[in-house]
């Protein structure tokens, strides 16, 4: 029995993908449970038509992601925080902060997709390194300078 799947199903496939399966298991746990649906020919046009139109929406989505990305790779963002006479930073500086700086610069970013590079925090006057995830696998790669405040 050919099934398609509705999500993913461990050891099986993953969403959206038209496998074969014993009969008993399609009909008696995937199509009940809702995790698939019976691979008839008119199935599979409607399968084929969503996979074509997800392609096209996907492709739209990449290319965006693709032209943030070349515009936010290598920028830099200050931050000025409070520091001692040392240059120890009174706290610490994270993703949340590098995330309003971002925004305040005009790259529109999650915090959850900021990964500082090295260290979770940081904690001295410097410069550093943050990967910026912005779509799937499209990522760019910012500076963000410590400094002290005035």
């Amino acid at each position: 029995m050919e099934v398609i799947l509705k999500q993913d199903v461990q050891n099986l496939g993953n969403r959206d993908d038209i496998v074969t399966v014993k009969n008993g298991y399609g009909a008696n746990w995937l199509i009940p449970q809702g995790l698939a649906i019976m691979a008839t020919p008119t199935a599979k046009k409607i399968h084929a038509e969503n996979m074509k139109q997800r392609a096209h929406k996907e492709a739209a989505l990449r290319s965006q992601a693709e032209a943030v990305a070349s515009k936010m790779e290598g920028a830099t963002v200050k931050l000025a925080t409070k520091v001692s006479e040392k240059g120890k930073v009174f706290g610490s500086v994270n993703n949340i902060q590098v995330a309003e700086a971002l925004v305040a610069a005009g790259f529109d970013c999650d915090r959850k997709n900021i990964t500082l590079v090295g260290e979770p925090l940081i904690k001295q006057v410097g410069t550093y390194q943050a990967v910026v995830k912005i779509y799937k696998d499209i990522k760019a790669t910012v500076n963000v300078e410590v400094v002290g405040e005035e």
